[in-house]
């Protein structure tokens, strides 16, 4: 009876948000200006669910990403890729990239700092 009712509890909780288990959530853990610079480091924690696209877009600055929990991704027409913890990157500035949809039965779990110019969106879509 109270697994049932929690369960309901969070159907409503997602319904109340609008959130979806297709969403991409991200969290800013912690935002700094970055010293004697107009740019700001910024920690964010990062969740891609099972189904959810990470849709291609670039940054105004780099971005280091680690995984700390890995699925299964796979790119528009390419075969579908292990992506594992302990593993981790980093993306140039203004240079395209993510586009992935995860297909592993477990979200995609990272930490992300961007180091980006100040007073710009964080990311925009690629072209």
């Amino acid at each position: 009876m109270i697994v049932r009712l929690l369960a309901i509890a969070g159907v409503l909780s997602l319904a109340a948000t609008g959130a979806s288990a297709q969403e991409v959530h991200k969290k800013i853990i912690s935002r700094a200006d970055l010293t004697g610079t107009n740019m700001e480091v910024i920690l964010v924690e990062t969740e891609v669910p099972p189904g959810a696209t990470s849709a291609k877009h670039t940054h105004p600055g780099e971005e280091a990403y680690y995984v700390i929990q890995g699925t299964t991704t796979q790119m528009p027409g390419q075969a579908p890729t292990e992506r594992k913890a302990g593993t981790g990157g980093i993306n140039k500035r203004d240079v395209p990239h993510a586009g992935y949809k995860v297909v592993g039965a477990q979200s995609l779990k990272m930490v992300n700092v961007y180091i980006v110019d100040k007073g710009k969106p964080l990311s925009s879509p690629a072209k």
